[in-house]
C-alpha cells in the first residue's frame, strides 16, 4: 500500500478497535448492573439483544445514502451517534430508555462497520485482502478483550465507564475528518430501498456461501458468552474456571486472526475457511468428550479460537473475491445481516438445546453447526460468468 492508503488503513482499524471496545463493554457492564439491580436473567438476556436489533433495523436503509453521500459521512454519523448514546446512559436509569440507547448504538456502530468495512475492502488489492481485512478483525478483537475491563470503574461510580468510554471514543472520531471522502463504484441500479433489495438478490446468486461463515461467528460467540457460563454450573464447573475457559477462546482468535488472513491471500479463502471450520468442528466435539476437565476445556477453546475465531473476516474477504466491486457495499451489508442473525440465534438455540437435551454436550450443538457450514463451502461452485452477467445488466 502506498503513503496515502496506508494512513487511511490504519486511521480506520483504529476507529473500529474503539468500537469494539465500546461494544466489549456494554455486554458485561450492564449485565452486571442489571443483574446487581435484581432484573430477571431473561429480561437481561432480552436487553443484550437490542444491538442486534438495531443492526437488522438499519441494514436495509444503509446502502442509498452510502452510495450518494460517500464513506466518510457514513462512519462521522455512525461513530456521532455511539458516541452520544454512550455519554447518555448515565443521565437516565431506566430498562427501556436504556434498551433504547442500546438500539441506537446498534445502528451507529452498524453504520460506522458498513463504511469502514466496505472502504477497506474496496481498495485492498487481492493479494493483501485477507491481510488487510484480517487486521480489521484483530483490531475489533483487540477492542474487544480490553472493553470488559471497564467494568471495574462502577466501583467507584456507576457512570464512569459510559463517560471515559465515550471520551476515548469521541477522540478516535475525530481522525476521520483527516480523511478524505470516497464513493463506492457505481451500479446501474437505483440507489433506493428497492434498489438495496433488487441488489440484495444478486449478491445472494454469486455469494451465498460467504455469509455462512459470518452467520456462524456469530452463533458461535453469542452462544459461548451467552450459554456456555449456565451450562458450565450446571455441570459442576465454578465461575472462576469460566473466567479462564472463555478469555482462552479471544487469545486464539487475537493471535491466530492475521496468520490465516495470510494464509488465505496465499491458499485461496475456500481453502482455508474449509480447515478452521472442520477443525473447529473437531476442538468443539472434543470439547463435549472432555467437558469435565477445566484444563482440557481451556485447551480446546484455545484451539477453536485459533481456528474459528477468524471466521468472520475470512468470510467477508471471500465475499470479496466473489462479487464485483459494485456488489460490495450490499455484499457488506448482508455480512453483517447474517452476523446478527446468528448472533440472535445462538443463544435461543444453545439455551432450548441446554435444557431440552439432557445428556448431550451444548459443545455438539456449536461443533453440528460448523460442519453443516463446512459442508455449504465444500458443495459450492463459484459462478464463473458473473462478469459478464454483470457488464450485460449495465
Amino acid at each position: 500500500m502506498n503513503t496515502q492508503v496506508s494512513y487511511r488503513f490504519w486511521i480506520l482499524v483504529g476507529i473500529v478497535a474503539i468500537s469494539g471496545f465500546s461494544q466489549g463493554m456494554l455486554l458485561p457492564l450492564i449485565a452486571i448492573i442489571f443483574e446487581q439491580d435484581g432484573v430477571s436473567s431473561s429480561l437481561n438476556g432480552l436487553h443484550a439483544t437490542g444491538l442486534y436489533i438495531g443492526v437488522l433495523l438499519a441494514s436495509p436503509f444503509m446502502e442509498g445514502p452510502l452510495r450518494r453521500f460517500g464513506y466518510k459521512p457514513i462512519i462521522i454519523i455512525g461513530g456521532l451517534a455511539v458516541i452520544l448514546s454512550l455519554a447518555l446512559f448515565p443521565v437516565w436509569k431506566s430498562f427501556w430508555f436504556w434498551f433504547l440507547l442500546r438500539l441506537l448504538i446498534g445502528i451507529g456502530d452498524h453504520m460506522l462497520h458498513f463504511g469502514t468495512q466496505t472502504w477497506i475492502t474496496s481498495f485492498s488489492p487481492e493479494n493483501k485482502r485477507g491481510r488487510n481485512i484480517s487486521l480489521y478483525g484483530l483490531f475489533f478483537g483487540l477492542g474487544f478483550a480490553v472493553g470488559p475491563m471497564m467494568t471495574r470503574l462502577i466501583e467507584f461510580n456507576e457512570a464512569l465507564p459510559f463517560i471515559v468510554s465515550s471520551v476515548i471514543s469521541f477522540i478516535a472520531w475525530v481522525t476521520i475528518f483527516l480523511l478524505k471522502n470516497e464513493h463506492p463504484e457505481k451500479d446501474f441500479e437505483t440507489s433506493s430501498f428497492f434498489g438495496t433489495f433488487k441488489r440484495f438478490g444478486r449478491v445472494w446468486k454469486y455469494a451465498w456461501v460467504a455469509f455462512l461463515p459470518p452467520f456462524g461467528y456469530g452463533f458461535l460467540e453469542a452462544s459461548l458468552n451467552g450459554n456456555f457460563p449456565v451450562y458450565a454450573l450446571r455441570i459442576g464447573i465454578d465461575i472462576k474456571a469460566v473466567s479462564i475457559i472463555l478469555p482462552a477462546f479471544a487469545i486464539g482468535s487475537i493471535i491466530f486472526q492475521l496468520p490465516l488472513g495470510v494464509l488465505s491471500d496465499r491458499y485461496g479463502r475456500r481453502n482455508i475457511l474449509m480447515f478452521v471450520l472442520f477443525s473447529g468442528f473437531l476442538s468443539f466435539s472434543a470439547a463435549g468428550l472432555l467437558q469435565e476437565s477445566v484444563t482440557a476445556l481451556t485447551i480446546c477453546f484455545f484451539i477453536a479460537g485459533m481456528l474459528v475465531g477468524s471466521t468472520f473476516s475470512l468470510g467477508i474477504t471471500y465475499m470479496t473475491d466473489l462479487l464485483p466491486k459494485q456488489l460490495l457495499p450490499a455484499g457488506n451489508l448482508m455480512c453483517g445481516i447474517f452476523f446478527s442473525f446468528g448472533s440472535i440465534s445462538g443463544p435461543f438455540i444453545g439455551g432450548l438445546a441446554i435444557q431440552y437435551l439432557k445428556g448431550v454436550s451444548f459443545f455438539y450443538v456449536i461443533s453440528a453447526m460448523l460442519l453443516i457450514i463446512f459442508f455449504a463451502i465444500f458443495s459450492f461452485r463459484m459462478e464463473k460468468d458473473w462478469r459478464s452477467t454483470e457488464a450485460n445488466s449495465a
